[in-house]
């Protein structure tokens, strides 16, 4: 056979035989890591999961390319980056990373936003990089930041947002010269109608911005003039029209949110109307508390956001090492929660608070530090009122 006469004959028949058979095995292999790779490409379009196929030359680097393309097909990541560096399948370079992040089909957006903000030189260079890839020109401000957000999921971080809208406020009056007195300006118009599309699209807001409130809260930050209240009707009726559309993480279910949990675990949880404890499984991630009924379940059966709660160890009657989460500002309001029904509908939570049990004190004080890490209040109004105190200084020291 082809095989063995490349055998030395130094070996028995029997040898060869074993040899062939290893052989033969080894490319059976081969020919599964081939469907492998094209079952993987044609779910993800990963371009570099052939680039990784074509560099893979032996057995061994055939199999890390599998390992490392279905990793990066899970989730991207900077290790991910990291990983294509290292195997010399994209330059560590500005303009190639940020290619890769706002070409590249099916990468995790919310990672894309957590790395471009991060604050490291090389980070700064590629956010720069990135944003240079999109034409601004001739676009009003809401146009613009319809095509950069939907490239990306924001951050949750106050410092990597200020970031990320600094550069684009700079990329923004870069292309449109004309438009604004100075990138201030721009920042705080750009926050003011991000804030306004959550105030007219979320059903949690009760009090929607008007339009005469919008003109109002953005006067004086054109270096200390008006903005043209005909610009402000324009940017106010466009966001009304249509929301921005935020881009979903790759996939259809919530598996990347919980990739990488900041805490996950079986707790006890108290019941809203019928006051039950029942046994649920905890996921702690992207300042949200998640609950399951079953650790193989896809979707929560609730989902408790954290923003401006609080959480506090409490004593419960007949059942010790309990922590309550609370609304300090509004006792006695139900908390903005949704849970699933038993039908498949979701409905609104029914928790004044929420009353949790852990197994042991020490279980209890680690996830009270995690909650209390991960809650975090709205940052866009802390840096639109540095910003625009900014601005006030400026024009009065002119």
């Amino acid at each position: 056979c082809a095989f063995s006469s490349t055998v030395s004959e130094d070996f028995s028949p029997l040898e060869r035989l074993e040899i062939e058979n290893l052989r033969m095995h080894k490319n059976e292999l081969l020919l599964d890591i081939e469907v492998l790779l094209a079952h993987v490409f044609a779910a993800k379009g990963f371009v570099f999961v052939l680039r990784l196929q074509s560099r893979a030359h032996s057995f061994e680097m055939q199999l890390n390319a599998v390992a490392g393309a279905l990793s990066l097909s899970i989730a991207f990541s900077i290790q991910g980056i990291q990983y294509l560096v290292d195997n010399k399948i994209l330059e560590w370079r500005p303009l190639a990373v940020a290619e890769f992040l706002y070409k590249e089909e099916g990468l995790n957006k919310t990672a894309i936003g957590d790395f471009l903000g991060e604050r490291d030189d090389m980070n700064i260079q590629i956010l720069k990089a990135f944003l240079e890839l999109h034409e601004f020109s001739d676009l009003n401000l809401v146009q613009a930041l319809r095509q950069f957000l939907w490239s990306f999921r924001l951050p949750g971080e106050a410092q990597k947002i200020d970031r990320m809208m600094e550069a684009f406020a700079m990329r923004y009056c870069d292309c449109n010269p004309d438009m604004f007195q100075s990138t201030d300006t721009c920042y705080i118009l750009s926050f003011a109608i991000i804030m306004l599309n959550t105030s007219l699209h979320n059903p949690n807001v009760k009090d929607k911005t008007t339009l005469e409130r919008f003109i109002s809260m953005n006067r004086g930050i054109n270096n200390g003039g008006n903005l043209p209240d005909e610009l402000l009707m324009k940017l106010y009726e466009s966001i009304r029209s249509e929301p921005f559309k935020i881009p979903e993480d790759d996939g259809n279910d919530l598996t990347h949110t919980f990739f990488n949990p900041d805490r996950e675990g079986w707790l006890l949880k108290l019941g809203g109307r019928v006051k039950t404890w029942k046994r649920r499984w905890f996921i702690l991630t992207d300042n949200c508390l998640y609950y399951f009924e079953y650790t193989t379940d896809k979707e929560p059966r609730g989902i408790i956001p954290l923003e401006n709660l609080c959480v506090r160890e409490v004593a419960y009657p007949r059942k010790p090492y309990c922590l309550e989460l609370y609304n300090p500002n509004s006792r006695g309001q139900k908390i903005k929660a949704c849970k699933t029904e038993t039908d498949g509908r979701v409905v609104e939570g029914k928790h004044q608070s929420y009353m949790i049990s852990a197994a042991t004190a020490e279980e209890r004080d680690d996830w009270i530090e995690s909650i209390r890490a991960s809650i975090t209040k709205d940052p866009f109004y802390d840096l639109v009122t540095v910003r625009k105190r900014k601005v006030i200084n400026n024009v009065a020291h002119e």
